[in-house]
């Protein structure tokens, strides 16, 4: 079962990957009118269809019908029909075609195929649609919905005898709802799903209008002591990435480099050379002002450092990325919180003592992303591979921008298996755009200041 948003981005991953929008819309119609054609032969179809692709994969069914016996009624006008590929199936339909006229459009038909709205509907569903789906219901006849009833989730929606849903079913679907659920193979490649790809820019949160400072994403990073670049790296990833708020815990030894790094970053001075149980009350307590944490990023490997990690990461409330040093302080947790560990293949090794990423995942109730050629990510139930980057992103400090970037989308509010996947790709394509112009003299601000260019690239 996959949400709306599952849905929209496996068609733009599909058609990253050479499978047209067109084509799916074929295919979604000829699944539909075969599955009218075998539940009811010989029957006249009315195709009520929205303006959407919902609206399209109605119009490419009616395409395959007997004319004489089939009508499509358009909710609204011809010219507010909104994709390329829908506006194609429309302008080669041999039935007949008219405006929505109540339930005197279902008079002389033996079924209706809801094609209204699809899985881009959100909030209370409004005329025409409301009208469409009261009507529906009322009418005594037989309904047919294609890939989700219109309305689903909402006060209002048709209540269908079955549902032709396209490559899965779709999230809130049951027997009550859908009717019979027939899952569709629409010709979705696997890799649309296996891999991140361009479609999962569309789960990025691009702030509201009325949004300010604040609303979109506030973290804390904490990390520091020995090293100083690693927490600095960090936390201008998560900036660059669109977080409202990034403030760098650090202690006092490293203090004056993470706050010299950039005008734009906030730190506090934490207490010692290392982090210790000192800062415990203070991070716990500031923590409570977050979105999310990171935690990990130039601590070190002393004793303390790990035990004050682990004990923060324990009684945290607040989603959390652990990271480089973090990592040994996440060894033997089970997470209550929402969180994402991102070792290399080394630090996975002594996190999982030989079990697979899968097996961790769930024994820790977190998600893992494991970082190498193809960046696996798994939460234990669903696993994906992101491709994205280049051998010149080896150097020293990519995994703290990686870090920041899925801690800045994860302050976001976006869900943590999302978070890590979009990191992830964002992060490789930022590498792969520094790389056409610093070749293999890459380094990992390089790949910070690309993040910007790939978000306009992708959501402009």
């Amino acid at each position: 079962m996959i949400s709306p948003a599952d849905a929209r981005t496996l068609d733009a991953n599909a058609e990253a990957l050479g499978i047209s929008v067109s084509q799916l819309m074929d295919n979604a119609g000829a699944a539909l009118a075969s599955f009218i054609n075998k539940e009811y032969p010989g029957g006249k179809a009315v195709f009520v269809c929205g303006t959407g692709n919902n609206g399209g994969d109605g119009f490419a069914a009616a395409l395959r019908m007997d004319p004489e016996k089939t009508k499509v009624c358009l909710l609204r006008k011809p010219s507010s029909i909104r994709t390329d590929a829908a506006r194609e199936k429309y302008s080669v339909l041999e039935c007949p075609i008219e405006a929505y006229a109540g339930k005197d459009s279902f008079a002389g038909f033996d079924v209706i195929v809801d094609c209204a709205l699809g899985t881009g509907t959100s909030g209370e569903v409004r005329e025409p649609y409301a009208g469409f789906i009261a009507d529906a219901n009322s009418s005594g006849l037989p309904i047919v919905s294609a890939d989700i009833p219109s309305g689903l989730g909402a006060g209002t929606c048709i209540r269908p005898d079955a549902t032709v849903t396209f490559h899965d079913a779709k999230t809130g679907m049951t027997p009550e709802n859908s009717g019979r659920i027939i899952v569709a193979d629409i010709g979705i490649p696997e890799d649309a799903a296996r891999m991140v790809g361009p479609g999962d820019m569309l789960r990025y949160p691009v702030p509201r209008a009325d949004s300010h400072k604040g609303n979109n994403g506030r973290l804390m990073v904490i990390g520091g002591g020995p090293y100083f670049g690693a927490p600095a790296m960090s936390a201008m990833s998560a900036l660059r990435i669109g977080a409202d708020i990034v403030r760098v815990f650090t202690p006092a030894s490293s203090y004056p480099q993470v706050a010299a790094a950039s005008p734009v970053l906030m730190v506090t001075e934490l207490p010692g050379d290392r982090l210790d149980a000192d800062s415990l009350d203070i991070l716990l307590s500031a923590s409570q002002n977050f979105d999310a944490a990171l935690i990990g990023p130039g601590l070190g490997s002393d004793e303390m450092t790990v035990k004050t990690a682990m004990a923060f990461l324990r009684s945290c409330r607040i989603p959390a990325v652990i990271d480089a040093d973090g990592i040994a302080a996440a060894k033997g947790l089970t997470f209550r919180n929402p969180a994402v560990i991102t070792p290399h293949g080394r630090e996975f090794s002594k996190l999982s003592d030989g079990k697979s990423p899968e097996e961790t995942a769930s024994e820790m109730k977190a998600v893992i992303l494991r970082k190498g050629k193809e960046d696996l990510i798994t939460d234990g139930t669903r696993t994906r591979l992101n491709a994205t980057g280049t051998p010149a992103m080896t150097g020293a400090g990519t995994g703290d921008v990686l870090a920041g970037a899925v801690a800045g989308l994860l302050a976001k509010g976006m869900d943590p298996f999302d978070a890590a996947c979009l990191g992830a790709y964002i992060c490789g394509k930022a590498g792969e755009k520094a790389f056409e112009t610093k070749s293999y003299g890459l380094i990992a601000t390089d790949v910070i200041d690309c993040i910007p260019s790939i978000l306009s690239e992708y959501l402009t």
